[in-house]
């Protein structure tokens, strides 16, 4: 597997998860201080224009690495929860860098 499989993927996770918790400031001003209207509304398309592209890029990667369905729904879904990505993304590097490097019979784990 070619290493800017990867680093698509984590780079996009790292901006998915940034944007998540831009996100969710942009709420709490929104709903709790009843301000910030205009920025909350930009700020959530533009994340999920972000998430489409990272789901596009973890399914891509996940296809590569064939992945099992459940581990792949966790990794897809872990940009909708905040601080989930940076800890998922940590870990999917840890465990798809073998692949990436070569190593020949390198377990995937599910």
């Amino acid at each position: 597997m070619k290493s800017s499989v990867l680093t698509r993927y984590r780079v996009m996770a790292y901006v998915t998860a940034v944007m998540l918790l831009v996100l969710c400031t942009c709420m709490v001003f929104k709903y709790g201080f009843d301000m910030g209207e205009d920025v909350t509304l930009a700020v959530s398309q533009v994340h999920g224009v972000l998430y489409i592209i990272y789901l596009v890029f973890a399914f891509d990667l996940g296809s590569k690495a064939r992945w099992p369905f459940g581990k792949l729904l966790w990794v897809l879904l872990s940009g909708t929860i905040p601080f989930a990505a940076f800890f998922v993304e940590r870990r999917i590097a840890r465990e798809t860098l073998p692949l990436v490097n070569g190593v020949p019979g390198a377990p995937v784990k599910a």
